[in-house]
Order: C-alpha cells, then sequence, then structure tokens
C-alpha cells in the first residue's frame, strides 16, 4: 500500500510541476493575440516544459530603480557624447553601423543555465571591443569565465548581477571565448544548447538544469592561448540613465539591457512587446541592447536573447522604448574597453 501512495505521489507531483508552465499552452498563446495590440505571440518553447525549468533561465538580478545608494553609478554624460553634435537618430542599428563586427548580430544560447546576465554582458564587452578596435578584435569574449568564475557576481547557473560582471572586466579582465563545442578562443562555453531537433523537439526538454561549473584558470580551447595574456579589460562600469542610453551606445556599441519577465513574454515572436494587462510576473532576464526604432508609431529597443535563434523573431525582440517597459530603460549597463 504504502508503495501505491508513493507512485500515486510521484504521479501527482509531476503532474503538478508540468502543469504550471500554463503560460506555454495554446490557448494562453492565443489568448495574447487576442488582447496585444503591438505585438504577436507563438510556440517558442515545447508546452510540457515546466514552470520551475522555465524560471530558472531567467538569472538576471539587475532589474533597477535608480536611488540614493546606487545614483551615482548612473552615467549621463561623456565628453565623446559632443561627437555625436545631438544627432539622435529615429532608428539605429549597430549591426549596419558596425559591419564587420560580426558578434554584434550573433544569437547565443544560455542553455539550461541562468546564465543570461553573463551571456548579455561578455556578448556586449565583446561588440565593444570590435568597435573600440575597428574590428581589429572581432570574436566572442567568454561566457564560461564569467559565469563560473566570479563568485562575487551572482551564483552561476542560479543568477547573478550583470554591474557586477562589468565591475569585474575592470578589474580582473576576461578571456576570449566562443560558443559550445567551438574551439575558439580561450575558454569557449560548456553549457549545452537547446536548439529544436527535425521533429520541432526542445533537445534539452525534460533535461536537469545545468549545475554549475568548476572554474577553470587555463585555456581549454585554442591553448595556443596564454590564459594570463588572453584577459581584455573595460576601464569603468555604470548603469545608464534613460537620456545617455542611445548616446552611449551610438559612441560605444551594444549595452546589456535586464528588465522583469512577465508570463507573455516567452512566447513573443514579432512587433514590439509590450506587456499584457493582466500578466504575471516570472522573474528577471538580461538581453543585449543593440539599437531602437518606431514600428506603427510605438518606439522600440532592438534586443538579442540569449535562448537561441529558434525563439521570437530570429533570436531578437522588440520591446517598448521610453516607458520603462518592464523596468528596462533603467537598467542597463555597460563599460568603455581598454584597448592598449
Amino acid at each position: 500500500m504504502a508503495r501505491v501512495l508513493m507512485l500515486l505521489s510521484v504521479i501527482f507531483v509531476s503532474v503538478y510541476v508540468t502543469e504550471q508552465a500554463y503560460f506555454l499552452q495554446k490557448d494562453f498563446i492565443d489568448n495574447i493575440n487576442e488582447q496585444a495590440t503591438t505585438w504577436k505571440a507563438g510556440v517558442n518553447f515545447d508546452p510540457s516544459t515546466p514552470k520551475e525549468h522555465f524560471l530558472k533561465l531567467l538569472g538576471s538580478k539587475g532589474v533597477q530603480t535608480p536611488n540614493k545608494n546606487n545614483i551615482k553609478m548612473y552615467k549621463s554624460d561623456d565628453a565623446a557624447y559632443d561627437n555625436l553634435f545631438g544627432r539622435i537618430p529615429r532608428h539605429f542599428d549597430a549591426r549596419r553601423k558596425w559591419k564587420k563586427c560580426h558578434t554584434i548580430g550573433a544569437v547565443r544560447d544560455q542553455g539550461n543555465c541562468g546564465s543570461c546576465w553573463a551571456v548579455a554582458t561578455s556578448s556586449a564587452f565583446a561588440d565593444r571591443l570590435c568597435v573600440a578596435t575597428n574590428a581589429d578584435f572581432n570574436e566572442l569574449l567568454s561566457a564560461e569565465e564569467i559565469t563560473f568564475c566570479c563568485h562575487s557576481c551572482g551564483f552561476g547557473c542560479d543568477g547573478g548581477y550583470p554591474i557586477k560582471a562589468w565591475e569585474r572586466f575592470s578589474k580582473h579582465g576576461l578571456v576570449t571565448g566562443g560558443d559550445y563545442k567551438s574551439g575558439e578562443g580561450c575558454e569557449p562555453y560548456r553549457v549545452p544548447p537547446c536548439p529544436y531537433d527535425e521533429q520541432g523537439n526542445n533537445t534539452c526538454a525534460g533535461k536537469p538544469m545545468e549545475s554549475n561549473h568548476r572554474c577553470t584558470r587555463m585555456c581549454y580551447g585554442n591553448q595556443d592561448l596564454d590564459f594570463d595574456q588572453d584577459h581584455r579589460y573595460t576601464r569603468d562600469y555604470y548603469y545608464l540613465t534613460y537620456g545617455s542610453i542611445q548616446k552611449d551606445v551610438m559612441t560605444y556599441g551594444p549595452i546589456e539591457a535586464s528588465f522583469d519577465v512577465y508570463d507573455d513574454f516567452p512566447s513573443y515572436k514579432s512587433g514590439v512587446y509590450v506587456k499584457s494587462e493582466n500578466a504575471t510576473y516570472l522573474g528577471g532576464h538580461a538581453a543585449k541592447l543593440i539599437g531602437w526604432g518606431e514600428e506603427y508609431g510605438v518606439p522600440y529597443w532592438l534586443m538579442v536573447n540569449s535562448w537561441n535563434a529558434d525563439w521570437g523573431d530570429n533570436g531578437l525582440f522588440k520591446i517598448q522604448r521610453g516607458t520603462n517597459e518592464c523596468g528596462i530603460d533603467n537598467s542597463t549597463t555597460a563599460g568603455v574597453p581598454v584597448t592598449n
């Protein structure tokens, strides 16, 4: 009898957890499309994905509100902005501005790990280094090292603070490192990606979340590189005010942006995302901000996500700009690369 009760308990818990991913179900997605006027929803994740599994992808603890404790970290001006002559274009895409910098448009895959905070910051840093060197440096920096070696940044796959990652870049630097099994750079990412197979199933579905890796202090990708000499640095780290975001991106390149994720966002497919009226909060996420524009009169930020290119609009999304949608206008971080 005890065995039967135990089996029933296991079945009940399994069903309960699976059912919690209500926001990935077709009827929920259909309901979004009935209400949303600026964007479209669609299937991005396996509908059977447990809620707890999805929540672990939301690893940014960096959604901010300016206050007396952090206001000094917000950058509002820079002498280099003067070179813009005050001209902010209506539309801007860093991929077009710096066409030789191939990393800008690269859509990465954080895998079964809440490392969005590390992927977004390391990706933006690589883009900025490419911009600063006129494409002499044109490769990815290691999301692996910042995820698992910066213990002051957070908790690896269990989330972290983007501003702490930029602080790490300024004090300890970051080595090069490409995507999973790429062999590119000093320390390529070692968390397996989660693409869809030929049958349309997510290859990570049903697999456990990634455990934190042991920090490695050597080059295991391109072993011709010297770990100690491969590090790149930034001269500073900062938040950006809403009024300085565009100037900073146009001057130095893409930045990291954190925002609150609600239960309608996972199913984003196209258009300018605006939170649904009765959406429920799920957690904080980080992505890379590469530009802005307007679509049917709605201003937006252009973002590169890290849930692979099968998600959203080929891995990208647009989110409303100027209204602090989901906290994004107050929660951008960056740093200026050191090039000598």
